[in-house]
Formats: structure tokens, sequence, C-alpha cells
């Protein structure tokens, strides 16, 4: 019996996408950030973002092979800028608020058409709902789904960087279902990638994992051994419900 659905975030319950101008303004954020707190990388524009675009390279050759999600402050002391030797007990207590400034700015975000509709319809079937997001920031996600009006349909948030276990690593999971309060086979998952999303839940044992195509679905599933294809492939996130809705009549 299906009692619970549990979604990714970013390309999922949201669609989000980079580009040139959501990049520049990044950085151009990061920068002020840093002089307000006096932190002068003393470069210009584009050597800063030639050594931060490095920084995420060195951080995301730790992270995607670990599945290892740090702290903002590891994240940025460490790895992002490394580089600039900056004093840590002066860029450490900023760390959060840069991590939760890249994720809404670096991405465009804007949640899906008819997500509330969705969620209300599965909430009427009586689901519980969750969701399980990688994501650099420790508080984020949670004030996205404030912002888009949503936050209450969600008996749980789980993120990669509160349990230190980014998908499709087991432990996100197992930590999802224990907070839900749901055994795998009771479950339904949603998300955007294969990567990540299809494989992590599948492995979990999931009675079944939806795929929804993003902006960055292409991207991130690019020469990914596919161990595992979705149950289904939606367009629309709406039709979530009345999937689900048939596996509670079966």
């Amino acid at each position: 019996m299906i009692t619970s659905v549990l979604f990714d975030m970013g390309g999922t319950l949201e669609d989000i996408y980079v580009d040139e101008r959501s990049e520049r303004e990044a950085v151009e954020k990061l920068r002020a950030m840093l002089a307000a707190a006096g932190l002068d990388p003393v470069v210009g524009y584009d050597q800063f973002k030639a050594r931060v675009d490095a920084g995420w390279d060195r951080y995301g050759a730790f992270r995607d092979p670990t599945n290892i999600e740090l702290k903002p402050e590891q994240i940025w002391c460490d790895y992002i800028l490394n580089d600039f030797a900056f004093p840590r007990e002066k860029l450490a207590p900023v760390c959060e608020q840069i991590a939760h400034m890249w994720e809404v700015t670096h991405y465009h975000r804007a949640l899906r058409p008819r997500v509330a509709e969705m969620l209300q319809g599965l909430k009427d079937l009586g689901m519980k709902l969750g969701v399980i997001s990688n994501t650099a920031a420790l508080f984020q996600v949670f004030d996205t789904l404030e912002e888009y009006g949503i936050r209450d349909y969600f008996q749980d948030v789980t993120l990669s960087s509160v349990t230190g276990s980014r998908k499709p690593a087991g432990f996100m999971f197992q930590v999802a279902l224990r907070q839900i309060r749901s055994t795998p086979d009771q479950c339904v998952y949603v998300g955007d990638t294969v990567s990540r999303d299809i494989i992590g839940a599948k492995r979990a044992g999931f009675a079944a994992a939806i795929q929804i195509g993003s902006q960055l679905t292409r991207l991130k599933d690019q020469g990914v051994h596919r161990e595992f294809e979705p149950d289904w492939f939606v367009e629309d996130i709406y039709d979530v419900y009345p999937i689900v809705r048939r596996m509670t009549e079966s």
C-alpha cells in the first residue's frame, strides 16, 4: 500500500537553470558579501570568478565520488575560497549566508505550475509528503518552500547539508524514511535525474520512481550508467497525482 510520496527539490518541484547572467550576479554578490565582512580578494572580476570556479571544481572532485556533503563553512573556507587565504575567523561566520545566496542567485528558480494542486491532491489521498534534496546550504530549501507557499504540505525535509550524505547514497533515503515513518515499499519517489533520484530510490527499495524532465536533466545524467529506469516519465508535475491515485486504487 502506498502511503508516502517523496520529492526532489531543484529540477523537480521547481524549474532551475544557470545562465551567464545568473553566474555573474552570484559572483558579484559574493564579492559584495566578502567586502561587507572585511575580506578583499584583491583581484578583478574575471580572475575572481576563475578562482571561484576552480574552487567549485575542487569541491566537486571531492564530493561527487564520495557522495559526501560538507557544511557551508567547510565548503567555502576549505574549497571554494581556499585560494584567497582569508582568515577563517572572519569568513566562517558568513558562510551560511554566502551558501544561501549562491543557491538562490547562481540558479534561476521558479516553482513549477500546478505543484500546489498536485500536492493537495496527494494530501487528499492521505499521502505523507517529503523532500529529499542535495544542497550546499543549510536553510535555503526550507526558506524557498516557505516562499513558494508549499512548506506546510511536507511532513519531512531531508537535506544533504544536514545529513552529510548526498543522493544517490542510500543514507539520505534511509533518514527520510525514518523521519516520515514509512517503509520503502510504501513510498513513491519523484525526481528529475536518473543518476541521483531514480537510481537512489530504486536502490533504496522504493515501490516506484517517477522522473520529470528538467533543464538540467541531460547535464546531470550525461555518461551515467543507467542501472535503473523510471517507472514513469512525466512532463507535467501534476501528472504525479493521477499516477499515485491509480496506484492506491489497484
